[in-house]
């Protein structure tokens, strides 16, 4: 799809259409209490569910999350080897600049499900618009991290880039889990994963992004390609890595690797966007360094501002007890790691996945826990459990406590103090203008909709005295706020 092209350019409009420019304002919003600082959010994943399959689901999902009274999405962009956005980095690297077209719902997610047949959706535009006009936070996932593919696809990156890839003491490239990982010591690897992200955050107005515990050894057993052989052995006098793969040296070895990694990689994020949000969402620890060599409560002591901004432990349970149990014991390794800040530990809790779906009471009984503890909020796995199974209960829920905003964003970040401004244009004119509205200082994106979906047509915009030359496709104009440069 070729780009709009829209000027601010002085222009006479022509009398049959001024009558079909006009301004909408919403309604006034019902006086509301003072917002709480709580971050309720969800992930939203193109496994397993519909919810962002078209654009007109991305469009309903993102107002029903917010009618629910969420202010948070986390949003996969990163997947199998592919983005969810047409990625420079991407075609450079392998060829190819984005995940080809394919059934999002599609469960499986085989590679028989791809298709270019028709063109692929840039889904990190679109669904992050949909989220910001309806003033949500949006945190851009990259949900793969250093798992490069499912172990039964063979997709471009894993046949390009045999050398990125970890293996174990057999040669074997699948880690127990299932999953083909790309190598976080390997220097190229780390450099494609973090040029990925880095290019999201100057393409796009996001609000965050967030790894997880695939930022990591792929497993325990992983580690014993060439290159990492080699690394060992340039600091241990020459000798191989031990064939106990649970030797306490080598996972501690493997583990000060990656801490350097997760220092690099935030440090760099936040030189690149100072103020982005950088999110973690680890397994349990100490689970995830038995498993993983993942030891993030020491990620955590970093100072605030300079580290990790939040931390959300995947506490996935299939009752209360347990959750709570894993929640208390991950509150003790960080003020054992003398690394508590209640605030910035934010509770993963399931609702829906292996196994039954979580009981009303047992997800009630688990956002109160996070509440009572002083954290940071709740974050629910996943969308389809907030959508699907309990909208209704979580509405009430929230509406009895009231608003709430991330404690990471001031007052008003993405919903405008003001109502947006919109223009409904007349069907089949070719010709138009549109005066930019005068509203609060700032700097704006100018979104429009052709009939099917919202799409960017200008961002960073400064609204002032000046006519704006539209698309001719282009039904409906909006302008929303852009957050990467501050006036």
């Amino acid at each position: 799809m070729t780009k709009p092209v829209v000027g601010a350019l002085a222009l006479v409009c022509k009398a049959a259409l001024v009558a079909a420019f006009f301004l909408w304002f919403e309604a006034p919003r019902a006086a509301r209490t003072e917002e709480a600082l709580e971050v309720r959010g969800t992930w939203l994943t193109t496994t397993a569910n519909s919810a962002i399959a078209t654009p007109e689901r991305s469009a309903e999902t993102m107002r029903r999350l917010r009618e629910i009274g969420l202010n948070t999405v986390y949003v996969e962009v990163w997947k199998n080897g592919y983005t969810q956005w047409p990625s420079q980095v991407l075609e450079r690297t392998i060829g190819v600049a984005q995940r080809p077209a394919q059934a999002l719902q599609d469960p499986a997610d085989k590679p028989a499900s791809l298709s270019n047949s028709t063109p692929p959706r840039d889904l990190l535009q679109e669904t992050l618009i949909e989220a910001h006009r309806n003033g949500l936070n949006y945190v851009a996932w990259f949900e793969y991290g250093f798992m490069a593919a499912h172990g039964s696809t063979q997709n471009t990156l894993r046949k390009l880039k045999p050398e990125w890839l970890s293996r174990d003491i057999r040669g074997g490239e699948v880690a127990p889990n299932g999953f083909v990982w790309l190598n976080p010591l390997h220097p190229e690897a780390r450099r494609f994963v973090l040029d990925l992200m880095l290019e999201a955050i100057d393409k796009y107005d996001l609000d965050g992004v967030q790894l997880d515990d695939r930022i990591v050894w792929p497993y325990v057993t992983m580690g014993y390609d060439d290159f990492t052989r080699a690394a060992y052995a340039a600091e241990h006098a020459g000798r191989q890595p031990p064939a106990d793969a649970r030797d306490p040296a080598w996972m501690r070895w493997r583990a000060d690797k990656l801490n350097a990694l997760a220092r690099d990689f935030v440090a760099a994020l936040h030189q690149a966007r100072p103020g982005l949000l950088v999110s973690m969402s680890p397994a349990p620890f100490p689970w995830s360094y038995e498993h993983y060599l993942l030891e993030w409560p020491q990620w955590a002591r970093w100072p605030a501002g300079l580290g990790w901004d939040e931390f959300i432990p995947q506490a996935y349970r299939h009752s209360y007890a347990a959750f709570e149990a894993t929640w208390q014991e991950q509150i003790s390794e960080l003020r054992k790691a003398e690394a508590y800040r209640p605030q910035d530990l934010v509770a993963g809790i399931r609702i829906v996945g292996d196994g039954p779906d979580s009981s009303w009471a047992q997800l009630r009984d688990s956002m109160l826990l996070a509440r009572r503890e002083g954290n940071g909020g709740h974050v629910l796995w996943f969308s389809r459990g907030v959508l699907d199974v309990y909208p209704r209960e979580l509405t009430a829920f929230y509406a009895e406590s009231g608003p709430a905003r991330s404690p990471r964003f001031p007052v008003g970040w993405r919903r405008p103090a003001q109502p947006l401004q919109a223009m409904p244009v007349e069907a089949g004119a070719v010709d138009r203008t549109w005066r930019m509205p005068q509203v609060e200082p700032g700097r704006y994106q100018l979104i429009g909709h052709d009939g099917q979906h919202w799409q960017l047509l200008q961002s960073r915009v400064v609204p002032g005295p000046a006519d704006v030359t539209l698309p001719s496709a282009m039904r409906r104009v909006e302008l929303v706020r852009d957050r990467r440069t501050r006036p």
